[in-house]
């Protein structure tokens, strides 16, 4: 069966794609490389023994898209492909909306003309905003977000849900909370270009020398410690979850389904304390100073996760050290290609 995976040399995308190789997919990837490199591409070959397909575009090009539906049998897809930095969406709100909204649109259409189902789609805890109780289950109330990148989430939900109810499709929604790690390889991970915009990388750098000091936006929140509180997943655990989704979909009986998962650890973190954590870990410092609150950001946000056990036989497995230990790995790994 050959699965589409669109932005699957970024960082979620590329373990899914070894995953799904490593299940027997034909996987065909749609990448811009706007927010990765070419050497992802070989790096799951080596990891996997397989060569995925690749095509270079930009979803938003409708004649290239059609041109790789042409080219293969494709039976479902897994949409990563997406701008995804939560601050960055604030300053540039439009080419967040443009993006994030019309690729999905032009993938939508082309499967919708050729009556492909089975779509997978990389949504966010940011639909819920901040959630009243924790932990946040899948019947949370949805609230508008505070980040133009959270509403092109919820916003793409919304669009699915109408296109599987109007097209009898098949379509599942993963809520992700935070991923962070590296594969245990050493060979795939986060892999921002220019300043990072999500907190371990940009801890990962000022452990490296990279960065002078990690930017601590607030330390004035109605937490513990005063810092903000994220449920921290490893992304190879995430990865795990997207084929356990995939094939619920294939053996699925009806002919719509639109399910829903929230995929975490169950357990918050402050950024004090996974700035701790790598620490210790890693046995290297990382200095940081306190600055004014993002705006977007929210207080707290945790997961419950138990219909995903239920329904899908997946769970989180990684501890927040061993996830962080990856990292580190991962970030002498990009030393060496450097010399």
């Amino acid at each position: 069966m050959t699965i589409l995976v669109t932005g699957g040399l970024g960082y979620i995308g590329s373990h899914t794609v070894v995953e799904l190789l490593n299940n027997n997919f034909e996987v065909v990837i749609i990448d811009d490389l706007s927010n990765t490199e070419r050497f992802i591409l070989k790096n799951i070959e080596e990891i996997t023994g397989k060569k995925p397909i690749f095509y270079p575009f930009d979803l938003k090009r409708k004649e290239l898209l059609k041109q790789v539906f042409d080219a293969h049998q494709i039976e479902g897809c897994i949409h990563f492909a997406a701008y995804k930095a939560v601050g960055e969406s604030q300053v540039k709100p439009i080419d967040y909306y443009e993006n994030n909204l019309f690729s999905l649109i032009n993938l939508l259409q082309e499967m919708k003309e050729r009556n492909i189902s089975n779509f997978i789609f990389s949504s966010s805890c940011t639909v819920y905003g901040q959630a009243d109780t924790m932990p946040i289950d899948e019947n949370t109330p949805l609230k508008l977000p505070e980040s133009s990148y959270g509403k092109t989430k919820q916003m793409g939900e919304e669009i699915l849900k109408d296109f599987a109810i109007a097209h009898q499709k098949k379509v599942t929604l993963l809520r992700y909370f935070n991923p962070i790690g590296a594969h245990p390889s050493a060979k795939l991970g986060e892999l921002p270009i220019g300043i990072p915009n999500n907190l371990v990388p940009y801890v990962m750098q000022t452990a490296a020398g990279i960065r002078e000091k990690l930017s601590v936006w607030g330390n004035d929140y109605p937490t513990e410690d005063g810092t903000a509180i994220r449920d921290y997943i490893y992304v190879v655990d995430l990865a795990k979850a997207h084929v356990k989704a995939l094939q619920k979909l294939i053996f699925e009986n009806s002919e719509t389904v639109i399910d829903i998962y929230n995929l975490g650890t169950g357990k918050g973190s402050s950024v004090l304390e996974v700035v701790h954590a790598f620490e210790k870990a890693n046995d290297v410092a990382v200095p940081y100073q306190i600055c004014e609150r993002r705006a977007g950001d929210i207080t707290i946000a945790y997961a419950n996760a138990d219909k995903a056990e239920k329904e899908l036989g997946w769970k989180s497995e990684t501890s927040l050290e061993e996830a962080l230990r990856t990292v580190w790995q991962w970030q002498k790994y990009l030393e060496t290609r450097e010399i």
